[in-house]
C-alpha cells in the first residue's frame, strides 16, 4: 500500500512541475502576446501609422498643389519613420520583458541549488 502511495506522490510531483512549466512558458506567451498587440492596436490609434501609410501619396488638407502634395508625403513619410522606430523600440521593450519573465524559474531554481550545494 505504501508504495502506491508514494507512486501516486512521484506521479503528481512531477505533473505539476510540467503543469506548471506549461504554465509559465505557453499559456504566459499567449497572454502575454495578446496583451502586447492589443497595447499596440491602442497606440497606432493614436499615432496612426496605419493612416499614414494609406494616405502616404495624398496631399496635406487636400492641398492639391505641387506643395500640398511634397510636403505631404515628406511629412507623412517622416511621422511613418519616427511611429516605426517608435513601434520597433515598443516591440524590443516587450520581447526583453518577455525574456526576463521566461528566466525567472531558471534563475530561482540556480538560486536555490547554489544555496544547497
Amino acid at each position: 500500500m505504501s508504495s502506491m502511495v508514494l507512486i501516486y506522490l512521484i506521479r503528481r510531483f512531477f505533473y505539476r512541475i510540467f503543469d506548471f512549466l506549461r504554465h509559465w512558458y505557453v499559456k504566459s506567451l499567449k497572454i502575454y502576446s495578446n496583451f502586447v498587440l492589443d497595447e499596440l492596436v491602442k497606440i497606432d490609434r493614436v499615432l496612426a501609422w496605419r493612416v499614414n501609410l494609406r494616405y502616404l501619396f495624398q496631399p496635406l488638407y487636400k492641398d492639391y498643389s505641387v506643395i500640398g502634395y511634397g510636403l505631404g508625403f515628406i511629412l507623412r513619410f517622416l511621422r511613418l519613420v519616427g511611429t516605426g522606430l517608435i513601434y520597433l523600440f515598443i516591440f524590443a521593450l516587450a520581447i526583453l520583458i518577455y525574456l526576463v519573465w521566461l528566466l525567472i524559474p531558471i534563475l530561482i531554481l540556480g538560486w536555490i541549488l547554489t544555496s544547497v550545494f
